[in-house]
């Protein structure tokens, strides 16, 4: 068995692909329009294929990661996601590039619960809490990260590159999981297809709904089909998962008040972040004309915050209990989206863009560790990969609707009006999570959170 230093790396490393990818797309969607075209509608499925698949199948991976081994689901991960990556370089066209990307969020599904599921059976306490703080720090920062290291590599050379970045992150995870063997396997360990698929079409149809309204409009019959018939789809998922023997989604998970409180500030949030990633990135480089290497450097003081202070409020809120973090976060970060209506047609990123991003980036330092520890530290550890897959998949799924919804929110142009109704319903996503955290959560007693 590897030390815990070690498999606090591979968990690191691991996520850290999966995040930067789901970013640095971002920042390239512009040079993707003007080489393959589509508009808006491809900008959106090409991060909407990627989040269908990683929302929908991160739930099955957790449950494959506690019956089969975390070791065995992150190997498949690891290669999964690259061998997606080298497809998504090559593409020729927009169905080859949405394909690969719904592919490579596959792979994506199997490795960030199966690392966050490592770190919990590894450490316990006050412990757990910091190398939660420290995986956060280092996965979140590679996501804000993304659109930077992205805005170089299609500045300079390709947004095909920009793919291709996770390549050594994702060797170097192989090698160090030398190290790592996963316990015997259940005997009664297997995969419920059929939820599976439930849960992946019901998405997926529901999100094609969203995202192919404004151009078909509501009268077209694909709209409602896809928007009723993917709702039914997923609340058939649902009733399944009440009696089937080993569920995908074990709802006996949301009796637990900390989790199922944290998954709705999780879903309110992480619906603000896409919106917000996705808008700012895509509105610099076509609204206000920056570079992509510029309109990547926008977003360099969240990535410094989040390594600044990352672990340092995950290992308070151990210490203090979630609670306030979770609170006072998602409302300092609703004030540093207010902030951003201060941007205007005579663009200055100095006085309109920096005093929000750093605003929003104190806010996201402060909440995003002890949420993560929140949620997984109320549920026992063998239980640990089903409960960061559900948290994750949540997290995602609220981003994917974010993102398919984007042409509602602007009207279908990303205008500077468009800007401003975005970063309000950032704001108000914001302060609902903020609001939701402060009345539910609970913090642990304390000689459990000193244990």
């Amino acid at each position: 068995m590897a030390s815990s230093t070690r498999i606090l790396w591979i968990a690191i490393l691991a996520s850290f692909v999966s995040f930067l990818d789901g970013t640095v797309v971002n920042v390239a969607l512009p040079a993707i329009d003007r080489e393959l075209g589509g508009g808006l509608a491809t900008q959106q499925w090409v991060v909407d294929g990627y989040l269908i698949t990683l929302g929908a199948l991160m739930l099955v991976a957790g449950s494959i990661s506690d019956a089969y081994g975390r070791g065995l689901v992150m190997r498949i991960g690891l290669i999964g996601f690259g061998v997606a990556s080298v497809v998504i370089a090559v593409a020729p066209d927009p169905v080859i590039l949405v394909v690969a990307r719904a592919l490579q969020g596959a792979a994506g599904a199997f490795l960030v619960p199966s690392s966050l599921a490592m770190i919990t059976s590894t450490f316990s306490g006050a412990a757990q809490a910091k190398a939660i703080g420290t995986w956060t720090s280092l996965t979140t920062g590679a996501m804000v990260a993304g659109p930077l290291i992205g805005g170089l590599l299609i500045d300079l050379a390709s947004w095909r590159l920009a793919f291709l970045i996770n390549v050594l992150p994702i060797a170097v995870a192989m090698w160090l999981m030398r190290g790592y063997s996963d316990p015997p396997r259940r005997p009664d360990a297997h995969i419920d297809v059929l939820s599976a698929t439930l849960c992946t079409l019901g998405l997926g149809a529901f999100v094609f709904g969203l995202i192919e309204q404004p151009r078909l409009g509501w009268a077209h019959p694909a709209i409602p089909i896809s928007l009723v018939g993917g709702a039914v789809l997923f609340a058939v998922f649902l009733i399944r998962q009440r009696g089937v023997a080993s569920p995908i989604l074990p709802l006996d998970l949301f009796r637990v008040r900390n989790f199922w409180v944290g998954n709705i500030t999780t879903t309110f949030v992480y619906a603000g972040l896409a919106l917000n990633g996705f808008v700012i990135a895509v509105y610099l480089q076509e609204g206000a004309g920056l570079s992509a290497t510029l309109a990547g450097l926008a977003s360099l003081p969240l990535t410094i915050l989040m390594i600044l202070l990352s672990s340092r409020m995950g290992a308070l809120a151990g210490k203090h209990g979630p609670r306030a973090f979770m609170a006072a976060g998602p409302l300092i970060m609703a004030a540093g989206s207010v902030m951003f209506l201060a941007v205007r047609e005579d663009f200055s990123y100095w006085w309109q863009v920096l005093p929000g991003m750093i605003v929003f980036g104190l806010g996201l330092s402060i909440m995003v560790a002890p949420l993560t520890a929140a949620i997984l530290g109320s549920i026992e550890p063998e239980r640990s990969g089903i409960a960061s897959a559900v948290n994750n998949a949540i997290s995602r799924v609220a981003g994917l609707v974010a993102v398919a919804a984007i042409g509602t929110i602007v009207g279908g142009t990303l205008d500077l009006d468009g800007f401003y109704r975005c970063a309000l319903v950032v704001a108000a996503l914001m302060a609902a999570g903020g609001l939701v955290s402060l009345a539910g959560i609970r913090n642990p007693a304390k000689e459990q959170a000193e244990a």
